[in-house]
C-alpha cells in the first residue's frame, strides 16, 4: 500500500510540477501588443500564438483567441473603439479527486484517469470537449455494437452463413467499436500503468484488449488452437463482449460527465447575476454605458429603476428600495439613501440612484461568494476513492494470477502447453473483466436516484447518497426553508376608540403609494376583505421610519416606534402586544390618525405548514437541528422556539454560514446544510451534504447535492432512509462481483485440472462474467421497490 501511495504521490507531484511550468510566466519584453480578440497585452517574443493578415503579423494570448480571429478577422479589426470581447485564455484545470493535479487546459488526471475540470468556469457556453468526444464515439458505434451482439447471440438461425464467416463479420463490426470508440480507454490504461497507479481504466483496458485480442487470433489463426476448442466449425470468439463493454463504459462516462458538469452551474449562475455594463457619469456631465470590467473604484454610476447595481458602492444621490434577497436571503427590500452601502448584482426598485464605486472585480461581495463556492466544491472528494483503492489491489491480483497461469501452463502443462497457457491466461482476464465491478455502484445509484425522484428528492451525484446516511447535524436557513419566504399580513390590533377593519383600511390606503413588500402585504389583506381604499395626498416615505400622507383633513402616519416618537404619539397602550408579536417572529407597524394612536399591524413570513412535522421527524431520526438566518436575532429566536430547534443563530451573513459549517465539521460532526437562497450557496457547497429547496433559487439548487422538489424538509428523512438502503445495496453488488471473481479466477487458472481434468474456456468465462453483471443489475433493481 505504501508503494501505491508513493507512486500516486509521485504522479501527482509530476503533474503539479508540469502545471507549474506551464503556468509560469516569462518576463515580457519591453514592447507588447494588444490581442485584438480579448484585449490582453501580449509579448510577441514569448507568445506562441501568431497569425498573418494582409501581410501584417497579429499576436494572441492563446490558441482560442487565434482561432476566433482566423474565423472572422474583420470582426476584430474593424470594431475600433468598441469594448473588446472578454475571452479567457486557456484556464487552469484541476482533477476533482486530486486537486493537487493542475495544468493549463483540459486533460486527464495521471493518478485516477478522470477528466480535468476548469478551476473557475467562465460564462462562455463552451461544451465539455470530452463529453462531446465520448458522445460521438458512443452514438456512431452503438449500431455496430448492437449488430455484433445480435449476430453473436442469434447467428445460428442463419444456416446459410458459415461459422467462420460469422467470426469475420463480428470482427469487422466490432473493430471500429473497440479500436476507435474504445481507444481513450486504452490510452488511460497505458497511462495508469506508466504512472504505476492502477485504476478502473486498467481493468477496462486489459479486459477489452484480452477479449478482443483473443478473438482476433481465434479468427485469423484458428489453427493454433487445439481441436477441443473448435466447436461448430470455429474457435469461439468474444467480439460481442468486447464491443458491449466499450459501449456500456462510454454510456457510463456520458452520464458521469453530465453530472459533473453541473458542479460549475452554480458558479456560472452566480457570475451571470452581475450586469454586463454600467452607466458611468463623466466629469463633463455626460453619461455612457461601459463594460463592467472598465469600472474603477471612485467612478460615479447611475442605477435606474429596475436595473441591477453594477458593483459594490455607496449612494451619493437618490433614494430607493434595493432587493438584496439574491445575496442576503432577506425577502424584504432594503431602503437605501445617501451614504448607504449597496451590493453589486442586487436589484434596484422604483427609485433612481447615483452610486460611487467602492469595490470592483474580485473584491465585490458577489465575487467573494463565487470564490467560496468554487473552493468548497473543490474540497469534496468523490465516492469512488474507495473503489479505486480496491481496484488497485484487484488489478494487481488479477495480473499476478494471469502471469502465474501463463508461466505455469507454458512451462509445466501438457502439449500444446503454450496454447493452453495463453487460453487460460485469457480466461482469467476475461472472467475478471470489470463489468460487474463497474456496474456495482452506478446501477445502485441509477435505481436509487429514480426511486428518490418519485419521492420528490433529487440527488446530484453518488457522493451525496453515500454521505447523507452519516449526517448527524442539519443546518437550516429560515427564510424560504422553514418559512414560505413571502411576507403576509398576520393581524391588526386597534387602539381604544378604533375598529380593527378601520385601522387596516386606513393603513392600506396610505400604503398604496409604497412599493415595499410589507406594504403590499397590508394592501393585499385589505382588498381580500373587500375594504374600500381611499386616495391619500402628499404621500411621503421617511427613510428608515415609515410613511406619511394626508387623507381628507387628517394626517396618517404608519411606521415604527421611532416615527411615532418623533410625532409625539404614545404607543405604550399596546407596547406589550407589540413585543409579543415581535417575539412571535412578526414585523410590527404603528398607525397614527392625526395626533391619535389608532393601533398596530403585524406582518410576518409564515412558517410552512409541513415544517413542524419535518422538525419532529428529523429529531426522531437523531439529527441535531441548527438554524442560521440573516434575520434579526429576536425574530430568528422566536421561530426557533416555536419549532423546537436545538440551536439558533441570527444576523448571519453568507461567510458566517460557511464558518458555522466549518466549525461544526471541525468538532467532528457530519453536517448537512439546507437552504434556498444564493446567500446559502457557499455553505451548501461546503457542507458534507448540501440540501436545496426546490422552491428556491437555481444557484442554491446547483450548489447543493440534494434538492427537495417540493421544498418539504420531510424529504430529508426519506432521503436518509434511501441512502442507507442504497449504500447497503452497493456493498452487496460489490460482494457479488468479487464472489464471482473469487470463484471464477482460480477455476479459469486451471486449479481443477489436476483433479477433475476440467478447464474453463473463455466462453464459460464470458458467461460467468455476464452472470455476475446480471446479478448486480437484478439486485440493484430491488431498490426501486423499496
Amino acid at each position: 500500500m505504501n508503494s501505491h501511495n508513493h507512486s500516486r504521490a509521485a504522479a501527482g507531484d509530476q503533474a503539479v510540477a508540469g502545471a507549474h511550468s506551464c503556468c509560469a510566466s516569462s518576463k515580457p519584453s519591453i514592447t507588447t501588443v494588444t490581442d485584438p480578440v480579448c484585449g490582453m497585452q501580449v509579448d510577441p517574443a514569448t507568445t506562441g500564438h501568431h497569425a498573418e493578415h494582409h501581410g501584417q503579423a497579429v499576436h494572441f494570448c492563446s490558441a482560442r483567441c487565434r482561432e476566433r480571429f482566423i474565423a472572422d478577422p474583420h470582426k476584430y479589426l474593424s470594431r475600433g473603439a468598441e469594448p473588446v470581447e472578454q475571452v479567457q485564455p486557456d484556464a487552469v484545470h484541476i482533477c476533482p479527486m486530486h486537486p493537487e493535479v493542475r495544468q493549463i487546459g483540459p486533460g486527464i488526471c495521471p493518478i485516477c484517469g478522470m477528466a480535468l475540470e476548469p478551476e473557475m468556469p467562465s460564462l462562455e457556453d463552451d461544451d465539455n470537449p470530452e463529453l462531446r468526444d465520448f458522445s460521438r464515439r458512443f452514438w456512431w458505434t452503438l449500431p455496430l455494437t448492437v449488430a455484433t451482439f445480435m449476430l453473436a447471440m442469434f447467428g445460428q438461425i442463419l444456416p446459410a452463413l458459415p461459422m467462420a464467416t460469422r467470426s469475420w463479420l463480428e470482427l469487422a463490426l466490432s473493430a471500429p467499436v473497440v479500436l476507435w470508440a474504445g481507444w481513450p480507454f486504452f490510452e488511460r490504461c497505458v497511462q495508469s500503468i506508466r504512472n504505476r497507479s492502477p485504476n478502473m481504466w486498467t481493468l477496462i483496458g486489459i479486459g477489452v484488449a484480452s477479449a478482443f485480442g483473443y478473438s482476433v487470433v481465434a479468427t485469423v489463426l484458428p489453427g493454433v488452437f487445439p481441436a477441443s476448442f473448435h466447436e461448430h466449425g470455429r474457435v469461439g470468439v468474444y467480439f460481442e463482449a468486447a464491443a458491449v463493454i466499450v459501449s456500456l463504459t462510454l454510456l457510463g462516462q456520458l452520464l458521469e460527465l453530465r453530472a459533473r458538469s453541473k458542479t460549475s452551474a452554480a458558479i456560472k449562475a452566480l457570475l451571470g447575476l452581475a450586469p454586463k455594463t454600467a452607466r458611468r457619469l463623466n466629469d463633463d456631465g455626460s453619461e455612457e454605458d461601459i463594460p463592467l470590467a472598465h469600472v474603477h473604484v471612485g467612478n460615479r454610476l447611475r442605477v435606474r429603476p429596475g436595473e441591477k447595481v453594477p458593483v459594490d458602492g455607496v449612494v451619493v444621490e437618490g433614494r430607493s428600495h434595493i432587493d438584496e434577497s439574491m445575496l442576503t436571503g432577506e425577502p424584504v427590500p432594503v431602503e437605501k439613501g445617501v451614504d448607504d452601502e449597496v451590493i453589486g448584482a442586487t436589484l434596484n426598485g422604483t427609485g433612481a440612484l447615483v452610486i460611487r464605486a467602492a469595490k470592483v472585480g474580485s473584491d465585490t461581495v458577489l465575487s467573494q461568494i463565487v470564490q467560496m463556492v468554487a473552493q468548497a466544491q473543490r474540497s469534496r472528494a468523490p465516492m469512488q476513492r474507495m473503489a479505486d483503492k480496491v481496484a488497485f489491489w484487484f488489478v494487481l491480483a488479477v495480473l499476478s494470477v494471469a502471469a502465474v497461469t501463463l508461466l505455469t501452463w507454458g512451462l509445466f502443462g501438457p502439449e500444446p502447453s503454450w496454447t493452453y497457457a495463453v487460453l487460460n491466461a485469457v480466461s482469467v482476464l476475461i472472467i475478471a473483466c470489470p463489468c460487474a465491478l463497474g456496474l456495482a455502484t452506478p446501477m445502485s445509484i441509477m435505481v436509487a436516484t429514480g426511486r428518490a425522484a418519485q419521492a420528490g428528492v433529487l440527488f446530484r451525484d453518488a457522493e451525496a447518497i453515500e454521505r447523507l446516511r452519516g449526517i448527524d447535524t442539519l443546518i437550516v436557513d429560515k427564510t424560504g426553508t422553514l418559512t414560505e419566504g413571502r411576507p403576509r399580513f398576520r393581524s391588526v390590533v386597534p387602539a381604544q376608540g378604533f375598529a380593527a377593519e378601520e385601522v387596516l383600511r386606513l393603513a392600506a390606503s396610505l400604503d398604496q403609494g409604497s412599493e415595499h413588500p410589507l406594504a403590499e402585504a397590508i394592501v393585499s389583506a385589505a382588498r381580500e376583505r373587500g375594504l374600500s381604499l381611499d386616495t391619500v395626498d402628499d404621500f411621503d416615505s421617511v427613510t428608515g421610519l415609515g410613511v406619511r400622507g394626508q387623507l381628507a383633513a387628517q394626517t396618517l402616519q404608519l411606521g415604527n416606534t421611532a416615527l411615532m416618537r418623533d410625532a409625539g404619539i404614545d404607543t405604550t397602550p399596546l407596547s406589550d402586544e407589540a413585543e409579543r408579536l415581535r417575539q412571535d417572529g412578526a414585523s410590527v407597524m404603528f398607525l397614527a390618525v392625526g395626533d391619535r394612536f389608532a393601533g398596530l399591524l403585524a406582518v410576518a413570513d409564515p412558517i410552512k405548514a409541513t415544517t413542524p412535522e419535518a422538525i419532529r421527524e428529523l429529531h426522531a431520526a437523531g439529527l441535531r437541528i441548527v438554524m442560521a438566518s440573516g434575520d434579526g436575532r429576536t425574530t430568528a429566536e422566536a421561530v426557533g422556539r416555536a419549532l423546537g430547534i436545538d440551536e439558533v443563530h441570527g444576523e448571519v451573513r453568507p461567510q458566517d454560514k460557511v464558518a458555522l459549517v466549518q466549525k461544526l465539521r471541525a468538532e467532528g460532526r457530519r453536517v448537512a446544510m439546507a437552504g434556498d437562497g444564493i446567500n446559502d450557496a457557499p455553505a451548501l457547497a461546503g457542507a458534507d451534504v448540501g440540501i436545496a429547496m426546490g422552491t428556491g433559487t437555481d444557484v442554491a439548487m446547483s450548489s447543493a447535492q440534494v434538492t427537495l422538489v417540493k421544498g418539504d424538509l420531510r424529504g430529508i428523512v426519506r432521503a436518509r432512509a434511501l441512502s442507507n438502503a442504497t449504500v447497503a445495496n452497493m456493498k452487496q453488488n460489490l460482494g457479488f462481483a468479487f464472489l464471482y471473481n473469487a470463484l471464477g479466477v482460480p477455476i479459469a487458472a486451471g486449479v481443477l485440472y489436476p483433479v477433475f481434468g476440467l478447464l474453463l474456456s473463455p466462453m464459460i468465462a464470458a458467461l460467468a462474467m455476464s452472470l455476475s453483471s446480471v446479478s448486480v443489475v437484478a439486485n440493484a433493481l430491488r431498490l426501486g421497490k423499496s
